[in-house]
């Protein structure tokens, strides 16, 4: 727990000092979660494009940073993030061609699968901390309801946990763990916010919509931790810190974070805020 907090206070220095600082963890932690996915994988005995993937994981950023936009130089380099991943799959599509084998196309569904899941999923941390006005509010709001699902599912599984969530995904989630995610987000956004306006900055909502957005991210949270399980007991693994086994990964540290930003940027643009 005491990693899980220091991990918290970066992260809250991180959303605090903007787009530069957040911008080369992201890249970061793409690239070390591609490196444990393409692991994992092997254990299967399933492979994956991986220097493909990690290329295009390095063009994800700049894509989502605009660089390429409104025709600018790098246009080409940088493309929009629905352009890069169309020329993804045509990459992948080629490669399969040129060496086809009879795992052709599942190499081809998990290089995609690892590209969205971990780069592409994770670079909306930047559209959410770039928001004009409420980016600094927004950015805040989504990382402490993933924060909130995580902490608040611990304790009350901890203490009230009787009935299991998903016993054949992870034996240790329980219901009350994940009803006390989803009360802690509720009670967490809106004072967040609250504090926030009263130290002049700009909260991107209030009251009932913060809890309401609170409730929703903590939800998307929470399916992305059970994917992540999916993903470990389909593979046949603990954690994903192969390289350090019995440590945890990367992938074990963001797994919520990699559902959570996502949907958190696309409440935002459906409530007109992005």
């Amino acid at each position: 727990m005491a990693s899980g907090w220091v991990a918290f206070f970066a992260l809250l220095l991180v959303v605090w000092l903007g787009t530069p600082a957040i911008a080369p963890i992201v890249l970061t932690l793409g690239i070390v979660g591609i490196l444990e996915y393409a692991a994992m994988l092997r254990l299967r005995g399933l492979l994956v494009h991986r220097t493909t993937l990690l290329v295009f994981a390095v063009l994800v950023l700049p894509s989502a940073l605009g660089w390429g936009a409104e025709g600018g130089p790098l246009r080409l380099l940088a493309p929009g993030r629905e352009a890069l991943l169309v020329a993804f799959a045509l990459a992948l599509f080629v490669l399969a061609l040129r060496r086809p084998h009879q795992e052709s196309l599942t190499t081809v569904a998990h290089t995609l699968l690892g590209l969205v899941w971990i780069p592409l999923f994770l670079s909306y941390a930047l559209d959410v901390r770039a928001l004009d006005v409420v980016g600094h509010g927004a950015a805040l709001l989504v990382v402490l309801s993933v924060v909130a699902a995580d902490v608040g599912g611990y304790v009350a599984g901890r203490a009230w946990g009787r009935r299991p969530m998903a016993p054949r995904l992870s034996p240790d989630k329980s219901v009350e763990g994940a009803i006390g995610g989803l009360v802690l987000a509720a009670a967490t956004a809106p004072v967040a916010m609250t504090i926030l306006e009263a130290r002049g900055a700009v909260a991107p909502l209030h009251g009932a919509g913060a809890v309401a957005f609170g409730v929703a991210v903590a939800a998307a949270a929470q399916l992305g931790d059970l994917a992540e399980s999916l993903f470990k007991r389909w593979v046949g693994v603990k954690d994903t810190g192969l390289f350090l086994p019995g440590h945890g990964g990367v992938l074990d540290r963001i797994d919520s974070h990699l559902f959570g930003i996502p949907a958190g940027y696309l409440l935002l643009r459906l409530l007109g805020l992005a």
